[in-house]
């Protein structure tokens, strides 16, 4: 895959190990999710059906961005895809019905290692452009701040989402 060896060449590791979808109507907002580390969890996310305002959030702790955000228009007319490495999180508002989300991951799931920050965190001020309360799943809508998840210990540190040396075998 060209992309994969584009991210070796700049040091990430990546290599597709599970595809997902979803599938959203409009107004949904999902996220923010990641992975705890290890065994963390790479992923490629475009969008392959409908609109999406995409936004990426720095959840590394010590990170120099931490807290931070990045946010896309995604679109199949726009072409745009995301790549979010480990210790960075995700989420999206749908923008219209039946928008459908592919996501490349680095790993397979593993259950107990996902990590959930509220996306409507007063601290975090996400540029939702909400008209109205969003369609939220019960996971979701009682996620912790990004303070909370902090001082719980449930996000990965910055040391820890470093790159890694690639090991020959």
């Amino acid at each position: 895959m060209k992309t994969s060896a584009l991210l070796a060449d700049s040091g990430w590791d990546f290599a597709v190990r599970q595809v997902n979808y979803s599938v959203s109507k409009r107004n949904t907002l999902r996220g923010i999710h990641g992975t705890k580390v290890p065994p963390g969890q790479a992923k490629f996310v475009t969008c392959v059906r409908g609109s999406a305002l995409d936004i990426a959030v720095d959840l590394r702790v010590g990170s120099p961005t931490f807290g931070h955000y990045d946010v896309t228009l995604q679109s199949p007319e726009t072409g745009t895809a995301v790549y979010l490495p480990d210790g960075v999180g995700h989420a999206f508002l749908a923008l219209t019905d039946d928008t459908c989300m592919s996501y490349l991951c680095s790993q397979e799931y593993v259950p107990g290692t996902m990590i959930d920050v509220d996306a409507l965190d007063p601290e975090l001020a996400l540029p939702w452009d909400l008209k109205e309360p969003p369609i939220r799943s019960d996971k979701d809508a009682v996620a912790p701040t990004l303070a909370e998840a902090a001082a719980a210990g449930l996000l990965p540190t910055w040391e820890e989402c470093l790159p890694r040396p690639f090991l020959a075998v």
